[in-house]
């Protein structure tokens, strides 16, 4: 049986995560200001597990200034998205009765 992703398992982590898992992989990826509206998070606590999931190398964080304005964008990676899925599967198996 598999076990929670404890770094994924946090609320808005797995928000995050659920979110930029959506997207195709060759999507560009989410902004700031898109995943602060997606998880309800201030700015400084969408940034310390926008670290924390960045650490964990399950995403990639450009910044940029576009029309002289910063933008961060988060994308997530291969390892990820494979974390991700491990963890949704646990979630089922939970739901299944199997955990």
């Amino acid at each position: 049986m598999s076990a929670p992703d404890d770094i994924i398992h946090q609320p808005v982590r797995l928000r995050i995560m659920a979110a930029l898992t959506a997207l195709q992989p060759e999507a560009e990826g989410l902004d700031f200001s898109h995943l602060k509206k997606l998880t309800g998070a201030t700015d400084g606590n969408l940034g310390a597990h926008i670290d924390h999931l960045a650490k964990a190398r399950y995403v990639t964080v450009e910044k940029a200034f576009v029309a002289r304005r910063p933008r961060t964008t988060v994308s997530v990676t291969a390892e990820g998205r494979r974390a991700f899925e491990k963890h949704v599967a646990f979630l089922r198996s939970v739901i299944d009765g199997g955990a």
